[in-house]
Order: C-alpha cells, then sequence, then structure tokens
C-alpha cells in the first residue's frame, strides 16, 4: 500500500495539474527569491510568496496576478540577469498573466486569437463595425443629434445584447480563475473588512508605487509615479464615460428627458471630462509602454496591450470629436466611428487586457483573505 505522504503528493500533483514551461520558470524564480527575501516588503506579491515553500499552478496564477509589474525587485535583485541564476520576476510573472487570460477566457478560443493579434484585431474590428454602421446610417440634412441618425431603441437592441455577453463571458472566466486560486486560503470565507481592504488597494494602485512609495522604475532605473497616474486616468476616465451612459440611460427611462444633452448637464459634464482623461492616460501608457525597460514585461503581449490602448483611445476622442460636431455635416460619420469602436470594445472585453483588471482583482481580495489566516510557516514579515 502506498504511504500517506505518498497519497497525499499524488493528490497534491492532480489537483495542482501539470506546470506549463512558464509556470515552471515562476516557481523556480520564486524559490530563489524565498531563499532570499531581500524584496519580501516590497508589495503583496512578496509578502504572499513568504507564506510558502513550495508552489503549485493555483499559487503560481494567484501570485502572478497579484504582481503589479512595477519592477522594482528586478531592480534591487543581486540575482537579475546577467546573473546566472537569471531571476526576472516582474518579466516571469508577466508571461504567466498572459497565459491565465487565455486560460480563463470563455471561450478559450476567442481569449488566444486576441493575444496574438489584439492590435490588428482591435483596429479591423473598429473599420469594419465603424463601415458597417456608416452605411446602414440614413441621416436626414440636418441631423441635431444622435437619435436623428439611429432610433435610441434601435441602438439599444444592438449594443445591450453585445455588452451583457461580454459580461456573462468575464464572469464566467474570473469564476473559474477565483475556483483555482480558491485553495491558497484553504477555502478561508470573504469578509467585509478583507472586501474593503482589497477594493481600497485596487483603486489606489497599492502596489503600483514600488513597495516604498517612490513609483516604478522607469528605463533608467530612476522611480516614477507616471505608471500610476496614466493607469489612474485611463481607469477613472473610463468610469466617467459609462457613468455618463448609466446617468443617461436614467435620465431617458425614468425622467423622459431624451438626449442631446447640453452643458452644464451631468452627461456631459461627466462625459467631457471622462473622454479626456481616457485620451490623456492612454496616450501616457502608449508612450510609457515603448520607453520601459526591456525586462520588465512579456513582449508577445505588445499586441494585447497596444489593441485595448487603441480601443480606449479612440472611444475617447471620437466621443469628444462627436460633441464637438454636433449638427455638422460631418457628425453621422463621427458617429460611426464612435459606436464602432465602443461595439468592438464590448466585443473584445472578455479576451483584451481589460481582463487583467478582473483577475487582479479577484487575486487582490484573496491576497486580503489570506492576511488575515494565521501563518503556519512563520516565516513572513506581514
Amino acid at each position: 500500500m502506498q504511504s500517506l505522504e505518498a497519497l497525499t503528493q499524488e493528490a497534491k500533483a492532480l489537483a495542482n495539474g501539470t506546470l506549463t514551461a512558464a509556470e515552471t520558470e515562476v516557481a523556480r524564480q520564486l524559490q530563489i527569491c524565498n531563499a532570499c527575501r531581500y524584496c519580501e516588503g516590497f508589495c503583496g506579491t512578496m509578502l504572499a510568496m513568504t507564506r510558502r515553500l513550495e508552489f503549485g499552478k493555483a499559487d503560481i496564477h494567484f501570485l502572478s496576478n497579484l504582481c503589479h509589474n512595477c519592477g522594482a525587485c528586478l531592480h534591487a535583485c543581486q540575482y537579475a540577469p546577467p546573473h546566472e541564476f537569471a531571476v526576472n520576476i516582474p518579466q516571469a510573472m508577466a508571461t504567466v498573466r498572459g497565459q491565465t487570460y487565455a486560460d480563463y477566457a470563455w471561450p478559450a478560443p476567442l481569449g488566444r486569437l486576441y493575444q496574438r493579434n489584439g492590435l490588428t484585431l482591435s483596429l479591423a474590428l473598429v473599420a469594419g463595425l465603424a463601415l458597417f454602421i456608416w452605411l446602414s446610417a440614413n441621416p436626414p440634412a440636418q441631423a441635431a443629434s444622435f437619435y436623428d441618425i439611429f432610433p435610441h431603441n434601435l441602438l439599444v437592441s444592438l449594443f445591450a445584447p453585445v455588452f451583457l455577453l461580454a459580461v456573462l463571458a468575464l464572469a464566467m472566466g474570473v469564476k473559474r480563475f477565483w475556483a483555482d486560486i480558491g485553495p491558497v486560503t484553504t477555502g478561508a470565507p470573504v469578509t467585509s473588512s478583507a472586501a474593503a481592504e482589497a477594493t481600497h488597494d485596487v483603486l489606489r494602485l497599492r502596489y503600483l508605487d514600488g513597495g516604498h512609495g517612490e513609483g516604478c522604475n522607469n528605463e533608467d532605473d530612476a522611480f516614477s509615479h507616471s505608471r500610476r497616474r496614466a493607469h489612474h486616468l485611463t481607469f477613472y476616465g473610463f468610469m466617467l464615460c459609462l457613468a455618463a451612459t448609466a446617468v443617461a440611460t436614467l435620465y431617458h427611462y425614468a425622467f423622459g428627458w431624451t438626449a442631446p444633452y447640453d452643458l452644464p448637464s451631468l452627461p456631459k459634464l461627466l462625459g467631457g471630462l471622462g473622454g479626456v482623461m481616457l485620451c490623456v492616460g492612454t496616450l501616457g501608457l502608449f508612450k510609457l509602454k515603448l520607453q520601459r525597460h526591456p525586462l520588465h514585461g512579456d513582449a508577445q503581449q505588445k499586441p494585447m496591450d497596444y489593441g485595448f490602448m487603441a480601443l480606449l483611445f479612440i472611444i475617447g476622442a471620437s466621443g469628444l470629436l462627436l460633441w464637438a460636431l454636433r449638427g455638422h455635416a460631418q457628425m453621422p460619420l463621427m458617429l460611426a466611428l464612435h459606436l464602432g469602436s465602443v461595439m468592438a470594445l464590448f466585443i473584445t472585453l472578455p479576451y483584451s487586457k481589460f481582463a487583467h483588471g478582473i483577475f487582479r482583482t479577484a487575486a487582490m481580495l484573496r491576497h486580503a483573505v489570506e492576511q488575515r489566516q494565521p501563518n503556519r510557516l512563520g516565516l513572513g514579515g506581514d
């Protein structure tokens, strides 16, 4: 008969599954980091690492999505390339994160398609959908509002199903991800305090400060908060645009106030500010992506990154131009571009870089839960 230890090891291997090459590399590097501990207090990833002596698939997925790719550990590491240990946690975990976006995508083939051709697919979708919408439009000689070109109910019937399918696909993906990383805290419950802490850390991008409050490392090794600010502008700009749409929907259905809305109406204020923030934030991220140290991330994910940034920029810029061109002869063309870019965003949402925000939030919540459990190893500094 097999010993209890052998049975335990067999069950653990079965639960963890076979590691991919990228996951094996993360496990190798984390074993070195766990022996060194120089970066122990840098971020949540390093704190969570100290609670483990070995790293299975669930742990690797959890830690990789918890990593914010600030680069601090790479610049501080004495074992970083060209050392023979070649420890590069930001790059190794970025590779696994990209793998998880595809692995947990629903349905999976779409995730792999976008991962390989993110920028091309995004721009092609925008162009194709905008052309379709433009050819479908029959604008009057002088259109005063969007609804003179496309009736409100028609827009709702086109966009609502696509958006709901995107939400469903994201929910299915994060549900599987959460189920897989659940064992890392042995099924501990999610408390209100853990949820509050995770929400606070996510909204502040707490771990994008390098663990010392000075920001991420640039390609020249200098500290900067540029990435954190660009991320905040992009995220909150997107949320303001979403809020503008939600308020306009409330105005239309609850109060019977139909568009167009003028200043100082809430939809116009939220949408205008959100559009500006979205454009500035995505341009900042694009510039920083071009300038980042080549060892900081996974070069194969650049098409996905650029595709998502391009979509958000086109949405923000076309929305602002649409506002400026209201009543102009070119408004229908700009409306087609704006609607096409929004539709393309909805279609690609579960398979684009947007998914990393959802998975990272889940990992942050799991981390907050874990920090409230006893550290049975007694090895960490948390």
